[in-house]
């Protein structure tokens, strides 16, 4: 029997152990080094061969990773350990880095209990490093820190000895500042980062080896040693000294929790639901005798076997042909397959215990994000929070019109497996819309629709997403409906930013129906809104929100799901660009409806009050949102103003400059219609010698001389009037 098989014997025999699983994710900026520490984590512990880690890149197995030597998907692998002669199972997740796939990062962390920060010794913390932090202490994974690349601080920079223990313990402060500020007081100190106690790890992923400070004790080697084999060229001693997964494993299996641990902490967190219910106690408890409580958090298209199922089991077990509902689905699905994955492969087993990360085939209704349980009742899992919105949209048609149907099909399959894609339909030109978060992102998309689901595709250019909003108060204004009997009076302003921030972190629940109408009110109250105004929401639509303001006017109760259709079609399609709107307040102030019914259907209701919002936004003055990006550039003083003239050009602002050593760090940010193209222009801007990266920062008002120019195209492009209409054009 092969190393590998034998791994995976002892692997299923410890799936049922919780206090020896261990569920870890890497995470950090892009290119610092997590798929080369992942490889060498599975060739240390037998899985793949010690001469191709680091070369092979396992965990990158989608051909698209390889060509571009980036991760996109989140890699999930499993694999045995013993340490102090106990054996331990170790889940691990391999996370992208790159910015137009935080949205699979957001994902990992809902499956695992602890994650490896690395940071680049050279590069430094990045703002990826910052965001990655926020998620897993967001969603109670504990991190320790990893700071990689060590090998090239000595032999690229030259340093010293004391100089790269200074630089060192800069690093590991202003990751541990990060961290410690975003902790709850009960967790400061208890996860702090204190390089004595070895939850900070120095090394090099490339070269395979690692050290902590309890290893240095336990070993006698000390930083003077490390210097030297690194300044002569010889790290093949150091790697056999200090072998990277020996180091790196212990620490995960001495500093982070146990499922058993870490589900008491995050449960409350993560889950809403009633801690004294039969699921609250169970996945405390992590009991694998409980109901099933199954969160998915990647959806698998395996040529093969379809779409897997890949996420974490908080209570209960799954086992082949068990009935399972997604939550918010009418009939059950039934688990053709259980596995356990590692790498491409999937390993079947009969069953699997609570505490692990699982593979399941055949729940065709889930998608990244749901919730499956053996009980349709039971609550579902917070909704997993993505930190940026799609910003960029390309149309999509089949090249061949006998693909048609299967075209649809498969954006169907891309929007389950990727949630942070985004895909609509427009029934009016028959064109397909797929909205992300980069160029990257929708490159890729393409590239796997053409490759992996044999469709011929034609794209567009890709096109910006805008917003609508209003740039002061307006209103009343009345809508009349086609047969005059039915009157509206809206107004509209704008939200304040604190009660647009808590729409979008999830902590004001905009989904369905408003359940709890008192603590609503009480939540925007605290936020700064009028008392009045905060027991009038009646709905949402993304950060929008209606009120009814109204007194006593008869017959409006019947007619209220019917306004709120109006005011969904009205921030869908905006009055000025045909855009979504965000961040708008409308309020019902007064209406007249004729006592008759059948007077006042869909069909006389829906334009009169839409026309109300219109023209009250008309009336208020619209204005257009556009995507902004941060942009950091990492410039030699020499060509430090190439790269500002670069940003300068895209109608961007340098927010900050700041020098280290002969490297000048640029941050500015631009907006993402100026964007197109940056890449290869910075490139020849610094003769390729800028590192760069972005991360998008939500949405700004776009300055007045560019709106009246870009509004006119916008309408154009969706075959629309070139210019918006006007108030008296909605007063009918």
């Amino acid at each position: 029997m092969g190393r590998k098989e034998d791994n995976i014997k002892r692997a299923q025999a410890l799936m049922r152990k919780p206090k020896f699983i261990r569920n870890i994710g890497t995470a950090a900026h892009i290119d610092h080094g997590k798929t080369t520490l992942s490889d060498n984590l599975i060739a240390g512990s037998g899985m793949m061969s010690e001469e191709l880690a680091g070369k092979q890149l396992l965990l990158d197995f989608d051909e698209q990773e390889q060509a571009r030597g980036i991760t996109i998907n989140a890699a999930s692998a499993s694999m045995v350990y013993t340490f102090k002669g106990q054996e331990y199972l170790i889940n691990l997740i391999d996370t992208p880095g790159h910015v137009d796939f935080g949205g699979d990062v957001t994902r990992a962390m809902r499956a695992i209990d602890g994650v490896m920060i690395l940071c680049c010794a050279v590069e430094g913390v990045m703002p990826q490093t910052e965001t990655v932090i926020r998620q897993a202490i967001k969603e109670r994974v504990h991190p320790i820190l990893f700071v990689n690349k060590v090998d090239r601080l000595i032999n690229e920079l030259q340093v010293t000895p004391e100089q790269m223990q200074q630089r060192l313990s800069n690093i590991v402060n202003e990751v541990n500042e990060k961290i410690r500020k975003l902790l709850p007081p009960e967790l400061k100190d208890e996860w702090a980062l204190k390089v004595e106690t070895g939850n900070v790890v120095f090394g090099s992923a490339f070269n395979n080896w690692a050290i902590t400070v309890p290893y240095m004790k336990k070993t006698g080697i000390n930083f003077k040693q490390i210097y030297e084999h690194c300044k002569n060229q010889d790290q093949k001693t150091l790697a056999k000294k200090a072998p990277l997964h020996e180091v790196l494993l212990e620490m995960v299996i001495t500093h982070l929790p146990d499922p058993l641990e870490a589900q008491k902490l995050r449960i409350p967190v993560i889950w809403h639901g009633d801690p004294e219910s039969v699921f609250g106690k169970s996945m405390l408890e992590c009991n694998p005798e409980g109901p099933v409580a199954f969160m998915v958090t990647k959806i698998i298209v395996d040529p093969h076997a379809g779409e897997v199922a890949v996420g974490r089991l908080y209570s209960g077990k799954i086992s082949k042909g068990m009935e399972l509902w997604v939550s918010g689905m009418p009939n059950p699905n039934r688990a053709q397959m259980v596995a356990l994955t590692v790498g491409a492969d999937r390993i079947p087993v009969e069953e699997i215990d609570a505490g692990n990360v699982v593979a399941v085939q055949g729940l065709k209704d889930a998608i990244a994000g749901s919730t499956v349980s053996s009980d349709p009742t039971m609550a579902a899992f917070e909704k997993i929070v993505h930190y940026s919105d799609p910003v960029v949209t390309v149309a999509i048609e089949a090249k061949h019109t006998k693909d048609l149907p299967r075209l649809v099909e498969v954006l169907r399959t891309v929007a389950k497996a990727d949630p942070s894609i985004q895909v609509e339909i427009n029934q009016e030109t028959g064109e397909h819309l797929m909205s992300g978060m980069g160029e990257l992102h929708l490159e890729i998309t393409n590239y796997r629709i053409i490759n992996e689901h044999k469709v011929e595709i034609k794209t567009s250019q890709p096109i910006v997403v805008f917003r609508e909003c209003v740039g002061g108060r307006g209103g009343p204004f009345e809508g009349k409906s086609p047969n005059k009997h039915n009157r509206f009076y809206v107004e509209v302003e704008a939200l304040s930013p604190a009660v647009v921030q808590a729409i979008r972190s999830g902590e004001i629940e905009t989904e369905g129906r408003i359940k709890d109408s008192k603590a609503l009110a009480r939540k925007l109250q605290d936020l700064g809104m009028d008392k009045d105004e905060a027991k009038s929401v009646v709905g949402f639509v993304g950060t929008n929100m209606l009120l009814d303001m109204t007194k006593g006017i008869q017959y409006l109760h019947e007619t209220m799901e019917l306004i709120k259709d109006s005011f969904d079609e009205a921030m869908n399609q905006g009055p000025l660009a045909n855009e979504k709107c965000m961040a708008m307040k409308v309020m019902l102030v007064d209406a007249k409806l004729h006592e008759d019914s059948i007077h006042r259907g869909p069909a006389q209701v829906i334009p009169a009050a839409r026309s109300a919002i219109y023209g009250s936004m008309c009336q208020a003055g619209r204005v257009l949102y556009e995507p902004i990006q941060k942009v950091f550039i990492n410039v030699p003083e020499d060509m430090m103003g190439n790269a500002i003239r670069e940003i300068q050009q895209r109608r961007g602002i340098i927010e900050d400059m700041k020098q280290e050593g002969d490297i000048t760090v640029v941050q500015g940010k631009c907006p993402v219609a100026e964007m197109f193209g940056f890449a290869a222009s910075i490139r020849s801007a610094t003769s390729g010698r800028a590192l760069w990266s972005t991360e998008n920062s939500g949405f700004e008002t776009m300055p007045r001389e560019v709106q009246e120019k870009t509004v006119p195209q916008i309408r154009q492009r969706k075959g629309l009037k070139p210019d918006p209409y006007d108030a008296s054009y909605y007063a009918g």
